[in-house]
């Protein structure tokens, strides 16, 4: 029986190390988690952003894309980004995530 705990951890020690570290780090808070969050340049307007403008945004599909676009023609503009967790699908972390990726104004200061 030792011998065969012995030689499971052995086989365990060396798949380890074996196995190249592909994993990816684990997150910073205040850091963006991937390339598609951080914002580089330019934010969409949600109320004028296309169906595909929308889908580019991390999390947004063809679905989610079609609700934001029914909710601004049935409910009006949105007066602030918070506006988006009212569309079926986009809870907190979703918006959270896409929140300086976004904005509803020309003028709208830069997300902080």
């Amino acid at each position: 029986m030792r011998r065969t705990m012995l030689r499971l951890a052995l086989c365990a020690g060396i798949l380890f190390l074996a196995v190249p570290a592909t994993a990816a780090p684990l997150p910073v808070p205040g850091q963006a988690q991937d390339a598609e969050a951080e914002p580089s340049g330019e934010r969409v307007n949600l109320n004028t952003a296309t169906a595909a403008e929308l889908e580019a945004l991390p999390g947004i599909g063809p679905r989610t894309a079609e609700l934001i676009i029914e909710y601004r023609e049935e409910e009006g503009p949105f007066t602030k980004v918070e506006d988006l967790m009212n569309i079926r699908g986009i809870g907190e972390r979703t918006f959270l995530r896409l929140r300086p990726l976004i904005r509803v104004g020309d003028d709208e200061p830069a997300a902080p």
